[in-house]
């Protein structure tokens, strides 16, 4: 049986699997296992999607398949994932085959390392990763992620900095990875959507922002910290045109670091009712505040 993936693109060859132990499943081996997996997609340069909708937004963002796989329960779902992909756009500019593995559900539960339920995944190809200067080239509206260590809250963010209208998101060397399967499954194909790049340095990695012209804005509980409203007030000015803008969000738990927190020009909080405050909640998870914080980066009005 084969499909079409793609207006113009690679066919889709369905071939039926029996054992999981089969070379050709490799990419999808264990997808729990996060040291395992962040070994095997850095070798060979793959990610994961999962669900037909996610696959198609990779696809359509120009990530090229390598393969998908599909319990046989799901096996009606190849139908869809051509659909999605004729709307999409070629899968692979080389117009190769894209074979899709269907294999019984024990099969994929024992390859994969948990009961797939959401349909089709897909192993797609890494892409080069742009340079930092050329992410903040157009943007006025970036969020700057300094050590985040949990794939769910990267995948969360970038899925608030799309859809408030951020303009790109910065990693420091050590966030973790945004095309992580967690962190594409809960973005829900938001990391494909807004551009990104991965800072060269933590340590000098602001200088780099400072010097495009961003004014760097470091999120804090601390009850010293500027209100974050006014601080983006502030940044209005009699002259023309749009202040550029850096949130920088701090690791889950300490928050961001004390040289960063230094090298920012101003550190904003996000204002806490006096009943949370008196019940001891002093600050929000990093996903809330990033949220809340988004929202009034990208419609505070900020024209100079």
């Amino acid at each position: 049986m084969a499909s079409r993936f793609g207006q113009t693109g690679a066919v889709l060859q369905v071939i039926e699997i029996g054992d999981a132990e089969d070379p050709r499943l490799a990419d999808y081996t264990q997808l729990t296992d996060i040291s395992l997996r962040t070994s095997l997609e850095a070798e060979h340069g793959l990610f994961i999607a999962e669900g037909s909708k996610v696959i198609g937004r990779a696809v359509q963002a120009g990530y090229p398949v390598r393969s998908l796989l599909l319990a046989r329960s799901r096996r009606g779902d190849v139908a869809a994932l051509s659909e999605q992909a004729a709307r999409s756009g070629p899968a692979d500019p080389g117009g190769q085959d894209a074979p899709v593995y269907v294999v019984p559900d024990d099969v994929a539960e024992r390859l994969t390392g948990y009961r797939v339920h959401r349909g089709a995944l897909a192993s797609l190809r890494r892409t080069p990763l742009p340079p930092v200067t050329a992410v903040l080239a157009p943007a006025s509206r970036i969020v700057v992620l300094e050590d985040l260590v949990d794939h769910g809250n990267v995948g969360a963010i970038f899925r608030c900095a799309a859809a408030l209208g951020i303009d790109a998101v910065i990693l420091s060397p050590r966030c973790a990875d945004p095309l992580y399967r967690r962190s594409v499954k809960v973005s829900m194909g938001a990391v494909f959507a807004i551009p990104y790049a991965r800072m060269a340095g933590w340590y000098d990695g602001l200088a780099e922002l400072r010097a495009a012209g961003f004014t760097l804005l470091a999120l804090t509980p601390d009850e010293e910290a500027t209100l974050i409203g006014h601080a983006l007030g502030a940044l209005a000015g009699p002259g023309p045109g749009t202040a550029r803008a850096a949130l920088l969000l701090g690791t889950e738990g300490d928050g961001l670091s004390s040289r960063w927190l230094r090298e920012a020009d101003t550190a904003v909080r996000i204002p806490m009712s006096p009943r949370a405050r008196a019940a001891g909640v002093d600050s929000l998870n990093v996903v809330a505040a990033a949220a809340i914080a988004c929202n009034l980066l990208a419609t505070e009005a900020i024209v100079k």
